[in-house]
């Protein structure tokens, strides 16, 4: 079974970055795809960033140009760096991995196997 495990999260003032890093555990074709995915308060969970092991990249729009995937094949890592970060950005943040990269639906979460439990992200006004 693989298992998956983020860090980095915390509370950050607005305007500030902040790293956020997942690990899947495994053989490398667990994660050929690798996304983030964020809840906010009293909200639906929803697409952030993803990576395929060929690092393709896809952003949600509300992020595009603030935050940066990428990923260690060989250490079967992925991190989000977050910049300019808003108030709008708090939320529970999750990692996921697929073992099928399809660059058609990197933003559906159905397609993503593993999961982990999260960490939680606050941004300060």
């Amino acid at each position: 079974q693989v298992q998956v495990q983020e860090s980095g999260g915390g509370l950050v003032q607005a305007g500030g970055s902040l790293k956020l890093s997942c690990t899947a555990s495994g053989p490398p074709s667990s994660s050929r795809m690798m996304a983030w995915f964020r809840q906010p308060p009293k909200k639906e969970r929803e697409f952030v960033a993803a990576i395929t092991w060929t690092e393709s990249t896809q952003y949600a729009d509300s992020v595009q140009g603030r935050f940066t995937i990428f990923r260690d094949n060989a250490k079967n890592t992925v991190a989000l760096q977050m910049t300019s970060l808003k108030p709008e950005d708090t939320a529970m943040y999750s990692c996921a991995a697929a073992r099928i990269a399809r660059l058609t639906k990197l933003e559906d979460e159905d397609q993503y196997d593993y999961w982990g439990q999260g960490t939680q992200v606050t941004v300060s006004s």
